[in-house]
């Protein structure tokens, strides 16, 4: 997985870049066909806005979350980026595949 971390009216520290490729390690263990995640952390006068593309194999996924604090704000993203990777793998996987297999061996 390729991570590109953009800052918008905000920098970029090593604590807040660890801090977003830590949490994105769990959705990488739900789903290994990950490609590329492009994260862009953004600040608003009060109102810090994380927003995310993961390049995934069939399509793209996109989620974005705004709180009052950027750490909050990176965990209610990464918990929107998981329940739809989930979602994205459960349509791939073919459901069907087990039961044709068992047709097939019973005479």
């Amino acid at each position: 997985m390729q991570l590109s971390l953009t800052g918008h009216h905000v920098d970029i520290t090593p604590a807040l870049r660890g801090y977003v490729s830590k949490k994105l390690e769990r959705i990488e263990r739900h789903f290994d066909s990950l490609i590329d995640v492009h994260c862009i952390l953004t600040v608003e006068k009060l109102r810090q806005k994380a927003e995310a593309k993961v390049a995934v194999s069939g399509g793209m996924i996109y989620a974005d979350a705004v709180d009052e604090d950027m750490y909050a704000a990176i965990d209610l993203l990464v918990d929107k980026l998981d329940r739809r990777i989930k979602k994205h793998k459960e349509k791939v996987t073919d459901h069907h595949a087990e039961e044709a297999q068992k047709a097939r061996l019973s005479p």
